[in-house]
């Protein structure tokens, strides 16, 4: 069951990454604007290229690897010593989701903007946990 829950996610990180995670806006009266992981790193990439590739690297090349990894580990074709590597690439997952809480944190506190989370934003950190979740499973194995 663990290898089947894991393949899903190959479907659902692709997914969450294009979902809206918060929709925000300079003042309620005008149009709130989504962001996604996909967006949010297009406007990254056109202003601060380090932090793009940081953000690139949490939010979709390691939870990409640890998903690909433990789907070896499941089918016979990686050895299980490459496991506690794996949880570290979950962990840096889950900073991604942290930053943008953080985000969301300080924007509002400033009440200069409106941020509004959307369902992207559970779809990426529930992939995540889920993730977390399955290699913790695996371990015990």
């Amino acid at each position: 069951m663990l290898r089947y829950t894991n393949l899903a996610l190959l479907i659902l990180f692709p997914i969450s990454w294009f979902a809206p995670l918060m929709r925000a806006g300079v003042l309620p009266l005008f149009g709130l604007s989504e962001i996604s992981v996909v967006s949010g790193l297009q406007s990254l990439w056109e202003t601060d290229v380090l932090l793009a590739l940081l953000v690139t690297f949490f939010a979709i090349f390691s939870p990409l690897l640890k998903t690909l990894g433990l789907a070896l580990i499941h089918f016979g074709m990686m050895r299980r010593k490459i496991l506690p590597t794996l949880e570290f690439f979950g962990k840096l997952a889950m900073a991604d989701v942290f930053l943008v809480a953080l985000y969301v944190v300080l924007v509002k506190g400033v009440g200069l903007a409106t941020i509004q989370t959307a369902w992207g934003l559970y779809l990426f950190t529930g992939c995540i946990l889920a993730s977390i979740t399955i290699s913790h499973l695996t371990r015990k194995q």
